[in-house]
């Protein structure tokens, strides 16, 4: 790319297609086939020799463009397109750890995260400890010579704590490991992990950088090399993303400077609001971090914000959590994130409900916490519906 703005260049990152005269149509088309026919065995040697397109399980135009716009938002050498965001997750750990390696993970993660850890990577005889990454001296004391990854968020899912990433990647790569990081909360609008010297970054494609709810997907950005070796296994466990969801992810792509700077603004004004809010004890939200994490905050994010995510801890009463839910008019339930529209969770029976309650506890995680993704709607808006349900506390 050159030197121009990333808000005029995202509008035209990926809109080539190699081996297609398409006339420059003023969208990419969507290439919904299984295959791409050939005239004749040395007209497929000739398109195999240049990786072209065959089948759509392999490659696929939609998703070639979708990669490339990706790349150049993280400013990595070259992205792979998955299913969903835990195909971006689960294929690069299976292809790159082999039996006796050992994974390093901040107790602080996505639920499902922690269970394909624990569940699926345990049976390819690879082990994980997670450790509190708010603690470096227990992350260098955890680092043995069988860690091959080192593995974090930017922010932790839900208690939006954030990770030294410079001092990981230090770490990893000081003991001969990767450390990939998971961008999803935070997008490369806020920070892009590579520049702080991450291997692997992840995004869930289904959040903010598609930002409609209406696609799923995810993507893997780091090497070229790294990418030769995983494209491989992507396509033999059958991840690759199809070709309208990477058309869709790549439409909502194109707006994401628009959105989610405001939402970022827009979770900074609430964020202040619930701090400010007796009824209310805890507020996670890097706006409002002090000591280390506001300096790390600073150091990773500058001006750019760090996340439209943020959680809150209400009292334990399960009825009023409900009837809080049922007072508000614009904010829903919904068991995702990073839409148009503001929605909450409830990690304890949602994104963690597998993790014992213990392990919750341990890292934040209450029947009292709600994780809030901030969506576009007008801040005042937002903070007088809040206000009003939040009455059902007394």
């Amino acid at each position: 790319m050159s030197d121009f703005k990333r808000a005029s260049e995202i509008l035209y990152a990926g809109e080539h297609v190699k081996g297609m005269d398409l006339k420059k149509p003023e969208t990419l088309p969507i290439f919904e086939t299984t295959a791409f026919t050939m005239n004749s065995l040395s007209e497929l040697a000739e398109v195999t020799a240049e990786k072209g397109w065959t089948y759509s399980r392999t490659r696929n135009p939609n998703r070639a463009a979708l990669a490339e716009a990706i790349s150049y938002l993280e400013g990595g050498e070259a992205s792979l397109i998955f299913a969903s965001g835990m195909g971006a997750i689960t294929v690069p750990l299976i292809t790159l750890l082999q039996p006796g390696d050992r994974v390093l993970c901040n107790a602080n993660i996505y639920g499902e995260t922690f269970s394909t850890l624990r569940d699926i990577l345990s049976k390819m005889g690879v082990e994980t400890d997670f450790v509190d990454y708010l603690d470096m001296d227990a992350v260098r004391a955890a680092i043995r010579p069988e860690t091959k990854m080192i593995y974090s968020e930017v922010v932790s899912n839900p208690t939006v704590k954030i990770a030294d990433i410079p001092a990981l990647a230090g770490l990893a790569h000081k003991n001969g490991a990767w450390l990939m990081v998971d961008n999803t909360f935070t997008s490369p609008f806020a920070i892009r992990p590579m520049d702080f010297g991450a291997d692997i970054v992840i995004n869930s494609l289904t959040k903010f950088l598609n930002g409609h709810a209406d696609a799923m997907g995810g993507s893997m950005t780091t090497t070229a090399e790294l990418v030769d070796r995983i494209r491989p296994y992507s396509m033999l466990i059958g991840t690759p993303g199809d070709a309208f969801s990477s058309w869709l992810i790549l439409r909502g792509l194109r707006t994401a400077e628009l959105r989610i700077p405001r939402q970022i603004k827009t979770a900074e004004k609430l964020a202040a609001f619930f701090a400010a809010d007796p009824r209310i004890s805890a507020v996670n939200h890097p706006s409002l971090a002090t000591g280390a994490q506001k300096e790390l905050a600073d150091k990773l994010f500058g001006e750019n914000g760090s996340t439209p995510m943020m959680s809150f801890v209400l009292p334990e009463d399960i009825e009023k959590i409900d009837a809080f839910m049922k007072a508000l008019r614009f904010t829903r339930y919904a068991p995702t994130l990073g839409g148009l529209r503001t929605t909450m969770s409830h990690p304890v029976t949602s994104s963690h409900f597998s993790m014992p309650d213990a392990e919750r506890r341990k890292i934040g995680i209450t029947p009292g916490m709600i994780r809030l993704s901030v969506g576009l709607e007008d801040p005042d808006d937002l903070i007088a519906d809040f206000s009003n349900a939040l009455k059902v506390f007394g």
